[in-house]
């Protein structure tokens, strides 16, 4: 195998290193401890931590990309080792065949045939039109008619192995805790890694077997496309944001603090932004980038280093046109802040400008960044949905939800409807989406100081 860093793995892994950091940080100073532990005193915020952690570590399994080596032709010798085109991720491995097992056209979930009928032939020669049976699925079965019973069994057998890797990991941890008191719920934390392990544990063996959310129009199958698209949402929502934020905070602030001409030019700035249709914006920007793309094809090897270059791109844009409504709320709070006693104070012993706005500042409006940071996330993995749909998201060669909801848009007027490409994007997202939200909520009412305030 040879090792592959896409440019997105890269900034991927940079943010895990700053994540680290900031959960260091986060450790050593005693307030910043307080008021997070209150996020995870709730069993919701334990819960939509859990959710949104299962999600990053898939996402990360399928930035470790490599190449499989090319074995050699028979009867020929190979003095160099040849690698493969394809890039393949260590999610990939974990999933099996899931990825590489495909059938003609569309089935259904746990179908053993084809969705739609073809023309077939019978012993004498005769053309008649039946369901074909499909290639991989239940190809392990004697009898059709097994399917019910093996479903269940293999099932079983499945969530019998979700249990016992939930058993080996929450054992020591329950054995530690052991007569300590804890503030936090962690029987809540052992029940949903229960759920989220034995879920995982029972999609990864029956896909095996059976396609669970049944194929699309060339036969891929939909759940692996599923599960492939959260590396894509993941990305795009916090790329996007963090590309935002720095911008965001320093202008907002800025304006806020300085007030004067400073305040005028921030204020045209972000108002002739928010003038301009975010959606028009976007996609222009996006289209400008995709020529240039096309334009320069020796700067990409592969197809999936030319579909990641433009996910990047895109990632980039939605950063820049997205900053306004973080800066007009930074701005506003600033102004108020700017003007308390302590403020006050620090400007007559003549404390300067940086230090009053990392000391006092910025600290107090914390708790909108937190916020925004994660209602942002949400909007971002929504958005890329909207701008697959009109034809400017994430590259074809990259598995994303956008792209299967655009798909799926279009396979409900047949007939019969298929329904499963949409429905498998629409549920992933809506759980990462409302997880993501409920847990932002959370960090509100630990971090706002009204909140604390009206709890007090």
């Amino acid at each position: 195998m040879k090792p592959v860093i896409l440019w997105s793995d890269a900034l991927l892994f940079i943010l895990l290193a700053a994540m680290i950091t900031f959960i260091v940080s986060i450790i050593r100073n005693n307030q910043s401890r307080e008021r997070w532990s209150r996020v995870f005193h709730s069993r919701l915020g334990m819960s939509c931590f859990l959710i949104i952690l299962t999600y990053i570590v898939i996402g990360v399994l399928d930035s470790l990309h490599f190449r499989k080596a090319v074995e050699p032709v028979e009867g020929q010798e190979q003095t160099e080792v040849y690698y493969s085109s394809h890039i393949n991720s260590v999610l990939d491995l974990m999933l099996g065949e899931m990825g590489e097992e495909k059938e003609k056209t569309y089935s259904a979930p746990f179908s053993l045939k084809s969705y739609s009928k073809e023309n077939m032939q019978d012993e004498q020669g005769n053309t008649y039109r039946a369901y074909a049976s499909l290639k991989h699925a239940g190809k392990h079965l004697e009898s059709p008619d097994d399917k019910p019973l093996d479903i269940v069994l293999q099932s079983f057998q499945a969530l019998l192995m979700g249990l016992l890797i939930s058993a080996l990991l929450i054992a020591p941890h329950s054995y530690w805790m052991t007569g300590k008191n804890s503030i936090y719920p962690w029987k809540t934390a052992y029940v949903t890694l229960t759920i989220i392990i034995c879920l995982l544990s029972w999609m990864i063996h029956i896909s095996s077997l059976y396609h669970i959310l049944g194929t699309d129009k060339a036969g891929n199958d939909v759940l692996y496309q599923c599960l492939k698209g959260i590396r894509t949402a993941m990305l795009i929502g916090t790329l996007a944001t963090l590309i935002m934020m720095p911008i965001a905070i320093s202008l907002g602030i800025a304006a806020g603090y300085f007030k004067g001409w400073v305040d005028d030019i921030i204020q045209y700035l972000y108002t002739t932004l928010s003038s301009i249709p975010g959606l028009l914006l976007i996609a222009a920007s996006a289209l400008l980038f995709q020529i240039w793309i096309d334009l320069n094809p020796d700067y990409f090897a592969t197809g999936l280093e030319k579909g990641d270059a433009k996910f990047i791109g895109l990632c980039f844009i939605l950063g820049v046109t997205s900053w306004a409504t973080l800066c007009r709320l930074l701005r506003a709070e600033t102004l108020k802040i700017s003007q308390l006693d302590y403020v006050q104070a620090a400007h007559a012993f003549g404390v300067s400008h940086a230090r009053i706005i990392t000391k006092h500042i910025l600290p107090n409006v914390t708790h909108i960044i937190l916020i925004i940071f994660v209602l942002d996330f949400s909007g971002l993995v929504l958005a890329e949905a909207v701008l697959a749909y009109i034809g400017v998201g994430v590259d074809s060669s990259m598995h994303s939800w956008g792209n299967m909801i655009s798909a799926g848009s279009a396979e409900l007027s047949r007939v019969p409807a298929v329904w499963w490409n949409l429905a498998g994007a629409f549920t992933l997202m809506f759980v990462l989406v409302l997880a993501a939200n409920l847990f932002s909520d959370l960090v509100n009412d630990a971090f706002n100081p009204k909140t604390r305030l009206e709890a007090a």
